[in-house]
């Protein structure tokens, strides 16, 4: 395709103050056509506008939908020195480096292109046609289309609809698997303390959290939730971590053999500190 003047027309000028609207409504157009293959998707006089993966518009929909002949397809708009430059200006503008793209084969079949392309196509059918694709595409993008039924019969047989609807499935599968996998550790906390009931010792938590004691205490003392006096031997419970409610101390009273008596201090970790232990140990956040 022959390169264009670089100089800056009016119709190159118009390119790029759109240009700043058009990528920023293309996140939310790719949302509407991921979560609403069915019921949000372009229609314009009944027929529904496909896109591919790249967000692209179905531009043998839109001649579908002008309800004209074929002196209005889009291989011969494509032809005309006017498409050849709006094509290569939004190449050169970096606005989309594949405009347009022809799918001949497989399923999908059609000739996608981008938003303003499509629009400017629809100009060339005629200036109704251009405000009513116009108006139909900015209440896509901005989400406020109204729901529309589509008739499985015909979904079934639209190589075009198909390939939509598979390919949003199989996105949405993806993102719950992938939810699935954020939620893991959250599950896998739940289920270690379903069955662990007030406050407790390390040892014990630790049997619950199904973990061995000396890495309990160890991992306490490195995430800095308990630690010993100089010459102490028990361990005492960070003053943050007994505010948070994590922890708790118990302090008995112990009779000795000769008759004395001593005080003996106990950390403890109660059931809003398991799940925090619990969340660690899975590989979350403390």
């Amino acid at each position: 395709m022959a390169g264009i003047n670089k100089a800056k027309t009016p119709k190159a000028a118009t390119f790029e103050a759109s240009r700043f609207k058009t990528q920023q409504g293309n996140e939310t157009m790719n949302n509407n056509t991921e979560n609403n293959q069915i019921c949000t998707a372009p229609v314009i006089a009944g027929v529904s506008i496909s896109t591919d993966t790249e967000g692209r518009f179905n531009l043998n929909a839109l001649h579908k939908a002008s309800g004209l002949g074929e002196e209005k397809a889009p291989a011969k708009w494509l032809r005309n020195k006017q498409a050849k430059e709006l094509v290569q200006e939004l190449i050169d503008g970096q606005i989309c480096p594949s405009p347009i793209d022809a799918n001949k084969g497989g399923i999908g079949q059609g000739t996608f292109a981008h938003e303003l392309l499509a629009i400017s196509y629809a100009g060339w059918i005629s200036p109704a046609f251009q405000l009513k694709v116009n108006q139909v595409f900015l209440d896509y993008r901005t989400g406020k289309l109204a729901p529309t039924s589509i008739d499985p019969m015909q979904a079934l047989n639209d190589p075009a609809t198909m390939r939509g609807l598979l390919l949003g499935y199989t996105e949405k599968v993806l993102t719950l698997e992938h939810k699935v996998e954020e939620m893991r550790p959250d599950v896998e906390a739940f289920e270690r303390i379903s069955k662990a009931e007030g406050s407790m010792c390390i040892t014990d938590a630790a049997k619950h959290l199904q973990v061995q004691p000396r890495t309990m205490f160890k991992t306490l003392s490195e995430r800095r939730w308990i630690y010993r006096r100089t010459g102490g031997k028990s361990w005492v419970g960070y003053q943050d971590k007994i505010q948070q409610g994590c922890l708790e101390h118990k302090v008995t009273t112990v009779s000795r053999g000769d008759g004395s008596e001593k005080v003996v201090e106990q950390v403890l970790v109660t059931a809003k500190g398991l799940t925090k232990l619990s969340q660690l140990l899975c590989g979350a956040a403390l």
